[in-house]
């Protein structure tokens, strides 16, 4: 049979093209998906039955169709992965008719753009290949017998099932869903989700239909309920959730014009306008198409959980297992707390928090059993408003609350059994909402979880050496349930428009009314609720070193207990927003303002003399550990006013004499690097003659070296010359893998000396790249200059997009208009810049200069 190959590509690129045409226009719903799926799948099968005809395969030969396409579903962009089952294995090369028909047979599909994944196997060798490798056993129990060798075929089904080792493989999956799970952090809410692999995605439903086809129990959703591990409406439900997330993933191959499983950035705007969704003065279109994935994925969580705990059950048998009696109302099943009776929670509204709280105060529980998970999730509507008014229920509540352990888990539990939003209204508003600030990476109530979960493992010993200072605060705070009401209301306002702070601090008063939390323990969560945001603010922006900034936050904070609990709640938010945004620098600020602090709430206002004159003495003791002359920092202590020894510390200041008590009135840079004794990174020092432009040259060489700079600490002696401290970190860790310290520290010193010297013009700007986050949310560009309280110095704020080579943009507008760097205060919050600069100049003095300045770093910052 001869075959026109190029007609073949040509029909079957046609017939693909006017498929997705027909979907495009469609109405956006699930059947529409699904029959897509399908005739995308027929018109594969169909094509693919065409070639094979065509080449002469063998009569004992078959074509079976495996992986999603195995399942009769073919998404625009997926693989086809087709087996070629054959008698014997072919010979290598072309040395026979049927390894040539074979090897023709594959380059015809591609050359009519089926881009297939092959392999060619007898039946004895899928068999050896499925008991090595749980990937192929998987793909076996998908396979679809496509032409050929039917006989074959079956011959295949029938040794792949006797071969199946229904407990083995149950664990197998199991472990690699965990595995899965764990990679994409145990949660369907990032802001980015892939809606095949993440929790609650398409491949969760699919391991339970691996499972459920491996120990006899269907191959289906209605099979599951016919064989009663789903109940009619359990079933309605997943049919329908697993209809819109195919949905989703559809739109989305559609509109990359690729394989993309990701709901990213910069598609999400897209995919919900195929929705027909729009923005709104409330929500952006992205928002509402978001939502809908996370109610659907939330489901599918809850529903996966449910069915294979059941099938665990019915493979190892343990649905007859002997239980132990709890109470009256809950039993323990293998480990698992179990319900009495399927009606319970109808009878007794009272026993669904208690399930909550009996799993949190029997360590010998693992967790809720499918019984107790499928009544919780059939009777959520019994959670209405006289549930939540209800005493009972409230004191029930505070004791979860009040336990010495398990609140991360058990908030975590009702937050999956959709128990928490239906508890606490106000937090159902916020499931699943996404935030467009760009350093989270959560939705709103994902992240106040992670906060929760933060403030827990404070008062744990076991994670002690995460926070050693946190620990040691929070070991004698003593009612740490407090602390856990202000993490889960902080951020609970979220979205509604005005300041989440305020409206917050509403909400959590309501809570405390409600719960019987009065007096100071009242005011003291309302307190957190509303300052969350200023102790961050504070330390990141402000300069530590001014008295009156520390005067200021202490009045604020009050006394020592707000303080504390401020301090607390400020690391866990952090820590709890991105993995990117904490780092050992931020620690460092929070902790200094937090100690500056303390002692100014001890009583009198610091006494600046008093700790300079401390801090010259511990670094007089730190020099003469290296045998140095007496009085050798005396040339250089002369020459630097009250800032600098109020910006550093003693190992600091010891370490600068150091370095250039030679060197003093050198006309070459001075340049010193070391590991820095706060976290990761250097500490620079550099030392030269001033000039207008050192800050900029500084901050370009920084910027084509690949370091981020943390924290700048910039000061000028009375002989003329600039003393600045730099905390860098490597941008790109991979560039300085496997360099030694010693060496990195050498290329530093050396190429930034070289830089600073330069008398060459200063370069231009690169374009810095943008990433896709920041492409889809930008941050308006802002700049704003004011005086400070005496007049003399100004406070330069900068908020911007961040994108590599921007502080050496803001660097190089100030040294075109003379304007001076005496304090940079660097804070980079995910992909948000907020950098705030002290400044002097002659130029400042004049509003047409001050003009000028600010409208050019506005578009340098736009570019």
């Amino acid at each position: 049979m001869t075959l026109d190959i190029a007609a073949l590509r040509q029909q079957f690129r046609t017939g693909k093209s006017e498929l997705l045409t027909q979907f495009q226009n469609s109405r956006p719903t699930t059947s529409s998906a699904s029959l897509l799926l399908k005739r995308m799948a027929q018109l594969v099968d169909q094509t693919l039955t065409t070639l094979w005809q065509a080449h002469g395969l063998p009569d004992n030969a078959a074509l079976v169709a495996v992986g999603g396409y195995g399942r009769a579903e073919l998404f625009p962009h997926s693989d086809i992965d087709v087996l070629l089952l054959v008698q014997s294995a072919p010979l290598p090369g072309c040395n026979d008719a049927t390894t040539c028909a074979i090897e023709s047979f594959i380059s015809a599909c591609w050359d009519t753009g089926l881009e297939i994944g092959s392999s060619v196997r007898t039946v004895s060798e899928c068999i050896e290949e499925a008991q090595r490798d749980v990937t192929v056993q998987t793909s076996l129990l998908e396979a679809r017998y496509l032409c050929g060798d039917l006989g074959r075929f079956e011959a295949l089904q029938q040794e792949a099932m006797a071969h199946m080792d229904v407990r083995a493989f149950m664990t197998a999956k199991i472990l690699e869903m965990r595995q899965r799970h764990t990679k994409y952090e145990d949660t369907p809410y990032s802001l980015e989700p892939n809606c095949k692999e993440s929790p609650g995605g398409l491949r969760d439903l699919q391991v339970v239909i691996w499972l459920a086809r491996a120990a006899g129990l269907g191959s289906n959703w209605q099979d599951l309920a016919r064989n009663g591990l789903l109940t009619p409406f359990e079933a309605r439900q997943l049919a329908r959730n697993e209809g819109v997330l195919k949905l989703i993933r559809t739109r989305l191959h559609q509109i990359a014009g690729r394989r993309e499983d990701r709901l990213v950035f910069d598609l999400q705007t897209a995919v919900a306008e195929s929705f027909g969704y729009e923005n709104t003065r409330a929500l952006r279109a992205s928002e509402v198409l978001m939502r809908r994935y996370y109610w659907a994925a939330k489901a599918v969580t809850q529903l996966n959980q449910i069915l294979i705990l059941n099938i665990e059950e019915r493979v190892h048998g343990s649905q007859d297992a002997p239980m132990r009696v709890i109470n009256e109302r809950f039993l323990d099943r293998g480990g698992f707390l179990e319900i009495v009776s399927d009606d319970l929670y109808q009878r007794d509204r009272h026993a669904i928090l208690a399930t909550f709280l009996t799993l949190q105060q029997d360590k010998s529980l693992k967790g809720l059993s499918a019984r107790t998970l499928r009544a919780l999730y059939n009777d959520r509507k019994l959670m209405d408003a006289s549930f939540r008014r209800d005493p009972v229920n409230r004191a029930t509540f505070m004791a979860m609350l009040r336990e010495s352990q398990g609140q991360t888990h058990v908030l975590r539990l009702l937050n999956q059994t959709s128990v928490l939003g239906r508890y606490l209204w106000v937090f159902r508003r916020i499931v699943g909402q996404m935030q467009h600030d760009l350093f989270h990476v959560y939705t709103v109530d994902q992240h106040i979880l992670m906060v929760v979960r933060n403030m827990r493992r404070f008062f744990i010993p076991e994670h002690a050496h995460e926070y050693p200072f946190c620990t040691q605060l929070a070991a004698e705070w003593d009612k740490p349930w407090l602390l856990y009401v202000a993490a889960l209301f902080h951020d609970v306002a979220k979205g509604r428009g005005g300041d989440h702070s305020d409206l917050g601090a509403i909400e959590v008063r309501r809570f405390c009314k409600d719960h019987g939390i009065t007096g100071e323990d009242a005011e003291l969560v309302e307190f957190l609720v509303a300052e969350h945001l200023t102790m961050s603010r504070v330390a990141q922006k402000e300069d530590l070193s001014d008295p009156d900034v520390i005067q200021a936050f202490a009045q604020r904070m009050g006394n020592e207990r707000r303080l504390t609990g401020m301090y607390l709640l400020s690391v866990a938010d952090i820590r709890g927003t991105s993995p990117k945004v904490w780092n050992a620098w931020k620690g460092k600020l929070l902790e200094d303002l937090y100690r500056l602090t303390l002692r100014a709430l001890g009583g009198a206002r610091p006494h600046m003399d008093a700790e300079i004159e401390a801090r010259k003495q511990q670094a007089r003791q730190a020099l003469a550990l290296y045998y140095l002359p007496a009085g050798i920092e005396t040339p250089l202590w002369k020459s630097l006013d009250m800032s600098y020894f109020a910006r550093h510390d003693a190992g600091d200041i010891a370490w600068h004499a150091r370095m250039l008590f030679r060197h003093l009135s050198d006309d070459k840079p001075v340049v010193a690097a070391r590991i820095s004794s706060v976290g990761e990174g250097l500490q620079v020092l550099v030392y030269a003659p001033d000039r207008p432009d050192v800050f900029a040259r500084i901050c370009g060489y920084f910027d084509r070296a690949s370091f981020n700079i943390q924290d700048a600490r910039i000061h000028t002696t009375a002989s003329g010359y600039v003393l600045d401290t730099f905390q860098i970190m490597a941008s790109d860790p991979l560039k300085f893998e496997g360099v030694h310290y010693r060496d990195l520290i050498a290329l530093v010193e050396n190429q930034l000396a070289e830089a600073v010297a330069s008398e060459t013009p200063l370069h231009q700007p690169v374009r810095g790249r943008l990433s896709r986050r920041v492409k889809s949310f930008p941050v308006p560009p802002r700049v704003s200059l004011r005086p400070d309280e005496r007049g003399q110095r100004w406070l330069l704020s900068v908020s911007a997009s961040d994108r590599s080579g921007l502080l050496y943009v803001i660097a190089r507008t100030l040294a075109k208009h003379h304007v001076n760097v005496q304090l940079a205060k660097v804070s980079t919050l995910g992909e948000r810049v907020e950098d705030t600069f002290l400044v002097t100049g002659d130029t400042l003095k004049l509003d047409k200069a001050q003009l000028a300045l600010e409208t050019e770093l506005l578009e340098a910052l736009s570019a």
